[in-house]
């Protein structure tokens, strides 16, 4: 017992000592020799920057605050290579005389090339349109303020809001599509909002899978500034309950979220909101440097899920979503810190997913899933007829958290790995429409006919007897979870050069659009489905406009199956 102790206390010195002297979260730059040989995907990969004043529009609307002279602040985003000083930013009128103005900068594109990625604009004024520039120095200037001085009653006295065609390109939330009119997507997140609005503080559920990024997403894709008002709303109310003081390692878990009551709970812990909060809405008030670090540290920790590291053993414990979650945020420190540390850890997390993949400890060979055990997934590690498997909802947030790296890093891994799950999820993860028949369709009549499900369990080895056996005692109404697997579909699109396997997912992508009807977006009964659905989907429609294969550089042209389209 006295090892057992000193060990542990030894371990929580550490954790401090990680915490305790981090890089202030806007000096950026990295160190020379730091571990990231900064690599990331090439930018004629991503749409280029639009250059109409249309663009440069800038929303301004009263919310809190009264009278003509608003305190109104607006995160900027910028693309890399733009902007490296921030004097070069100047605010325009409607009839573009210069309005004085405070330019912070805010983020830097430290991976890329570190021209600025963010700045903060304040300035005073009535609502209406206003225009920003880069075209020569700032001439008239103005004193800006703490984020929380412009709140009245805590809401902002104002909300300005963006473009989408410049919020898309700039690459804030990696690259993403404007929303085209009628887009079936774009209505379904719509209608899902407008029950997901209200803001759930009594059921801490709803907040699983990070509400916040959810509607901070929703809003670059559209520029709606009832989006960007909800997003901030909401991400300051989660940001109050984050756990500041004690050490980031159970069971003091500092960083942890305190209204679940668990703040030892990793999957309730986000810094990707940070981020956004940072760069779309210019709200730096709810985090410092120390705080970032004890919440990437607790994720490092595990918490209680324990300390995360490979699959090495059959009977290992794991969860796709801790997996993805972990790579997810380990990922936003690294975007927002430019530390060291967090590339590394990166390079880890994804080597893990990868010899999972390819070299799964059970001997059943690679078939493109993380395969782990049912029954310790269940917390049954002694149950009898153990199915040797996968969720693939939750091997959603895998692919998302490659998706993130991949961004960053440029990891040649990735590719393949994204590619090859979305091959299983075409040969073992979705459900027969033969199979679809009474008494176990198992799915939501608000899809139609044509609605598509998977498995709440897929397996390539086990027998359809165990699979129907889970699916019955499981997995009624899994296609709840078909939405955010337009992600796994469209991501192996990105990356897939095989004419026939990129024709089945264009297929595969177009009969999930069954799922985005009126109807399905309506079902609120577990009010965790807005963010579940839509945290990482909304990039699946800018993949699905790209040509198969364009992730890997120069695709070939593939020849689509007939009456397919993106």
């Amino acid at each position: 017992m006295h090892v057992r102790h000193v060990l542990l206390v030894l371990g929580c010195l550490l954790a401090l000592a990680m915490v305790a002297f981090p890089i202030d979260s806007r000096a950026l730059a990295l160190p020379a020799g730091a571990a990231s040989a900064a690599t990331a995907p090439p930018l004629d990969l991503f749409p280029p920057m639009p250059s109409s004043r249309a663009a440069r529009k800038v929303q301004v609307a009263r919310l809190a605050g009264k009278g003509d002279d608003l305190p109104v602040t607006l995160g900027l985003p910028l693309p890399p290579g733009l902007l490296h000083d921030a004097a070069q930013v100047r605010l325009l009128d409607e009839r573009g005389a210069e309005v004085p103005a405070a330019v912070k900068p805010m983020l830097t594109w430290h991976f890329r090339d570190g021209s600025l990625r963010a700045v903060r604009v304040q300035f005073h004024g009535p609502p209406g349109t206003y225009y920003f520039a880069f075209d020569a120095p700032r001439t008239k200037h103005a004193a800006g303020w703490p984020y929380d001085e412009g709140l009245v009653d805590g809401r902002p006295a104002a909300i300005a809001s963006l473009a989408p065609e410049w919020l898309t390109s700039s690459l804030i939330a990696g690259p993403q599509s404007v929303v085209t009119p009628g887009e079936p997507y774009a209505r379904y997140v719509d209608a899902q909002f407008r029950w997901a609005r209200t803001m759930p503080t009594g059921d801490t559920t709803a907040w699983l899978f990070d509400r916040p990024s959810t509607l901070f997403k929703a809003y670059v894709r559209t520029g709606r500034a009832d989006y960007l008002e909800a997003a901030e709303t909401s991400y300051r109310w989660y940001m109050a309950g984050i756990k500041r003081d004690g050490m980031p390692v159970s069971p003091s878990c500092g960083g942890g979220w305190l209204p679940n009551g668990k703040p030892c709970d990793v999957k309730y812990v986000y810094i990707e909101p940070i981020l956004l909060a940072v760069a779309l809405a210019g709200d730096d008030s709810m985090h410092d440097a120390g705080l970032v670090g004890k919440m990437a540290e607790l994720w490092n920790t595990g918490g209680w899920s324990g300390s995360p590291g490979p699959y090495r053993h059959a009977t290992d414990y794991f969860t796709e979503r801790l997996a993805g979650l972990g790579l997810v945020e380990t990922v936003a420190a690294y975007e927002l810190t430019g530390e060291a540390r967090y590339r590394e850890r990166i390079d880890a997390r994804v080597g893990w997913l990868y010899e999972h993949q390819r070299h799964n400890p059970d001997g059943l060979g690679d078939d493109g899933s993380w395969r782990n055990s049912w029954n310790v997934h269940e917390n049954d590690p002694g149950g009898k007829d153990d199915v040797r498997g996968t969720s693939p909802w939750m091997s959603e947030n895998i692919v998302d958290g490659l998706w993130h790296a991949w961004l960053v890093t440029a990891d040649s891994r990735i590719p393949g790995m994204i590619a090859d799950f979305g091959q299983y999820m075409e040969r073992s993860g979705w459900i027969s429409a033969d199979l679809l028949v009474p008494p176990h369709d198992w799915r939501n009549d608000c899809s139609g006919p044509g609605g598509q499900i998977a498995w709440y369990w897929s397996s390539s080895q086990a027998t359809l007897p165990a699979l129907m056996k889970i699916q019955e005692s499981e997995g009624w109404y899994s296609d709840g979870h078909t939405v955010e697997l337009g992600l796994p579909v469209a991501a192996a699109w990105y990356f897939e050069r095989d004419p026939a396997r990129a024709a089945a997912l264009q297929k595969r992508f177009k009969a999930l659009a069954a799922s985005y009807s009126p109807a399905c977006a309506t079902i609120s009964d577990t009010l965790r489905r807005f963010n579940w659905n839509n945290r990482g989907a909304g990039v699946a429609q800018w993949m699905m406009a790209q040509p198969a294969g364009a992730g890997l550089g120069t695709a070939p042209p593939v020849r689509m199956a007939r009456g397919v389209s993106p």
